[in-house]
């Protein structure tokens, strides 16, 4: 396991293609590109952000975009609207590839009613399939993440939707298993070997989120249970830029993440 950051750590307070410039002061090497808005996607500023990364040595594990602006109408029924989705989906594989990612962290539908869903999961898994088959053109693979406001907000949903979909991988998020009130163990444990990605920071008991060192989250024993599961990827740092103020406090949760995992 090795220990990186997302770029979405300095949205609102660093433009994009000045992250890979800051990830390097602050001693990283791996990072989650998060791209934040419709021109970012584009094919002239991604191969700008490609010399950037190579500029400053960072390795890219994964992308992320702004997912609401496109991803929940890619499973969409309309063939037209579903169509709009897929050409920026198809942005964001560019992306991956010419960023030289792996992964495409994917968070898919939200779940916008106050009523009980029921998910047709032939028609999710045919969608996802598709979804899996063009990424895989350009050389990388997705990711669906576990968020509390979207489909994939139980453990439940992700066992089905796996037989479904056999290439799909996921990425773990440890404050959006606290906000969905579901051990992360139980993600863990259906997710398998799906498991490519692990987001992090940490959070209080009463579930303001904060710098890894800061609350009350256990990394060492959350270490321990990834190894015993065989999990040897990325843990990836992202912070929301209003739980911290100054970047040293990046670099003292990224130095007690090292630390904890030096312990196992």
């Amino acid at each position: 396991m090795e220990i990186g950051i997302s770029s979405a750590s300095f949205f609102n307070k660093e433009v994009t293609e000045n992250s890979f410039a800051l990830m390097k002061h602050l001693g990283f090497r791996l990072a989650e590109v998060f791209l934040t808005t419709f021109c970012e996607y584009e094919k002239e500023f991604v191969d700008l952000l490609a010399v950037e990364k190579a500029k400053n040595g960072i390795e890219a594990w994964s992308v992320h975009s702004l997912n609401q602006q496109y991803e929940p109408e890619l499973y969409n029924i309309n063939d037209r609207t579903y169509s709009g989705a897929e050409a920026y989906y198809r942005k964001l594989c560019y992306a991956a590839k010419a960023l030289g990612a792996r992964y495409y962290t994917f968070h898919g539908p939200a779940l916008l009613k106050r009523i009980p869903y029921k998910f047709d999961y032939k028609f999710l898994g045919e969608r996802t399939r598709k979804l899996c088959d063009i990424i895989g053109e350009y050389g990388a693979e997705l990711a669906y993440e576990n968020v509390h406001w979207t489909y994939f907000s139980t453990p439940e949903f992700f066992e089905k939707l796996k037989r479904e979909a056999p290439d799909l991988k996921t990425c773990l998020d440890i404050k959006q298993a606290m906000q969905s009130k579901i051990p992360y163990l139980d993600y863990i444990k259906a997710m398998g070997d799906r498991l490519v990605n692990v987001h992090v920071c940490d959070y209080y008991d009463d579930g303001r989120l904060c710098v890894p060192g800061r609350g009350s989250f256990d990394f060492v024993e959350f270490f321990k249970v990834l190894k015993g599961e065989g999990y040897d990827g990325p843990i990836l740092m992202e912070l929301y830029s209003k739980d911290y103020e100054t970047y040293g406090e990046v670099v003292r949760g990224y130095e007690h993440l090292l630390n904890c995992l030096e312990k196992i």
